[in-house]
């Protein structure tokens, strides 16, 4: 039985208790928060791709081996806009809305000219951010929105531009030790010039107010990009403890063309191409200097959305990714091609996990190697034009959306928890892979879809894989309703499952929050 993309959810605003089977670990407390769309049709409308559906968060809360579920529909503009207006009339990237014919000229003019210079959608419904002390639904336009990490109610609309130039960011962000935040953005044709930049939003404090930590934000450094008028498309970058790894890959937005899609009557998305003639170039940013290192890095066309860590060892920037080899990842979301293949074998491109090096140094002959680690076969090598192909090191196939302890980012780790895709892009295992031994331990679900494995650590665990591994499972019958699953990391077996009489929606990212921040956050607005 496959899963029914297209069909709309229900929320569950107030808290139901699951029925828990098997012991959660004492020491596991916290809320983990996770984000997808779910809601495809208003009215006599709907949404042609599966990533333009309504934002819809749901969230386990554990507290003493006892687990309690709530979801709720993020309302922000665009849904109210639409649910008041009982139809699409906000656009989404795949999904263009045209005004009601019953609409008067005004508001079709009013309507030509917010797609023209597109104010874009508020429907953030691919991942949860923390920016200061605050969450945050996001997507990847300029707008996010601030949830309540308890009830999750929707509050605040934050607006990237009131502080940064930043059309486009990233729905991944980084954090340090201190707990500033790092993100990604685009910035698109301010003063003649296209350029991509990293920003730092600093940590939050017991006095920090809500949005404050915006005004404190400060551009890191700026990589211009390779055209003026197609910046390349990007949902993740690498940090390091010295340095932010950049994949500006072939798959381009054309800005002209976006312009003109509602005059055309397409899709912003068809707005997006995939060149596989040109090549992937690979920035690589020291923090310090906040600049791009001298050496030129890069490697053949490919398609990348996830990076799952990189790190630095002895002279080089290891970085690994989850890669395809085009954008047809995009087009299998649309709401149609999900029908027709259902129960149908699928032309699947399957993806690929890599590991790239970058030598820090270009000391060395034309046509030499300059990758001096043996524990990996990727490869670097110096041209006559001083630039370095770089190719990489097959890890895997065949798995995404991939998560490790985030005490190890930016650190040389061994284990990664990933969704096996290896037939058809919805995950009915996860696994566990040992980077070192290339060993992988999977979970299989049966008839189940799992979500996006999320590893949380025990406190004060020394070894690296000493903690639990938390992911949603939908039911493929969902009158049975679907469960939190809970295995032991070392092991990847199950010591318990948190089962819930509801029909889960398919999410895409989320965030855990320890008991102990939640508690942190109530006390900063008091």
């Amino acid at each position: 039985m496959q899963y029914d993309y297209s069909k709309n959810k229900d929320e569950h605003p107030e808290p139901i208790k699951a029925e828990v089977k098997g012991l959660i670990p004492e020491w596991l407390q916290g809320t983990l928060i996770r984000n997808g769309p779910g809601l495809f049709s208003l009215g006599e409308t709907r949404y042609n791709h599966w990533f333009d559906g309504m934002a819809l968060l749901h969230s386990f809360t554990i507290k003493k081996g006892e687990v309690t579920y709530r979801s709720k529909y993020l309302r922000g503009d665009t849904y109210n806009s639409n649910t008041q207006a009982n139809r699409i009339v906000v656009s989404e990237m795949g999904t263009m809305a045209y005004p009601d014919p019953c609409k008067n000229i005004f508001s079709k003019v009013i309507t030509f000219l917010s797609h023209t210079i597109p104010d874009f959608t508020d429907n953030c419904a691919n991942n949860i951010i923390k920016y200061g002390n605050d969450y945050h639904a996001t997507s990847e336009t300029n707008y996010i929105r601030k949830i309540d990490p308890i009830t999750l109610e929707t509050q605040d609309k934050v607006d990237y531009l009131k502080y940064l130039p930043a059309n486009i960011v990233a729905s991944h962000t980084h954090y340090d030790k201190e707990g500033n935040s790092y993100s990604m953005g685009t910035c698109i044709a301010e003063k003649g010039k296209t350029k991509y930049m990293l920003f730092k939003v600093p940590g939050g404090s017991k006095t920090t107010k809500p949005q404050q930590c915006f005004f404190k934000s400060e551009v890191v450094c700026t990589v211009p990009c390779r055209s003026l008028l197609t910046p390349s498309y990007y949902h993740s970058f690498g940090m390091t403890d010295n340095y932010f790894v950049f994949i500006e890959q072939p798959l381009k937005l054309d800005i002209l063309k976006m312009a003109t899609a509602y005059l055309r009557r397409v899709s912003w998305a068809s707005c997006m191409k995939f060149h596989p003639e040109d090549s992937t170039l690979i920035h690589l940013i020291d923090r310090k200097t906040k600049k791009e290192v001298r050496i030129k890095f890069y490697t053949g066309a490919m398609a990348v959305y996830h990076q799952v860590n990189a790190f630095e060892d002895d002279g080089h920037v290891v970085f690994d990714v989850i890669c395809y080899d085009d954008n047809g990842l995009y087009d299998m979301f649309y709401l149609d091609k999900l029908k027709e293949q259902m129960g149908a074998e699928t032309m699947y491109c399957k993806p690929t996990c890599k590991r790239f090096v970058l030598p820090l140094s270009d000391m060395g002959e034309t046509g030499e190697d300059l990758v001096k680690l043996k524990y990996t076969t990727a490869s670097a090598v110096k041209e006559k034009d001083g630039k370095v192909l770089c190719q990489g090191e097959v890890l895997c196939d065949g798995v995404e959306l991939p998560r490790i302890n985030y005490n190890f980012n930016g650190k040389k780790y061994r284990y990664s928890y990933l969704c096996c895709v290896d037939i058809y892009p919805v995950a009915k295992k996860i696994v566990k892979f040992d980077a070192e031994t290339k060993q992988q331990i999977e979970w299989t679900g049966g008839d189940g879809f799992a979500s996006e494995p999320v590893f949380i650590p025990r406190p004060d665990a020394v070894d690296e894989d000493d903690g639990v591994v938390l992911t949603s499972v939908i039911n493929a019958k969902p009158a049975q309703g679907g469960f939190l699953l809970v295995l032991d990391s070392k092991s990847f077996k199950e010591i318990a499952r948190a089962c819930i009489d509801v029909d889960f929606h398919m999410d895409m990212h989320g965030y855990f929050i320890p008991d102990n921040s939640i508690k942190t956050e109530i006390e900063n607005l008091l």
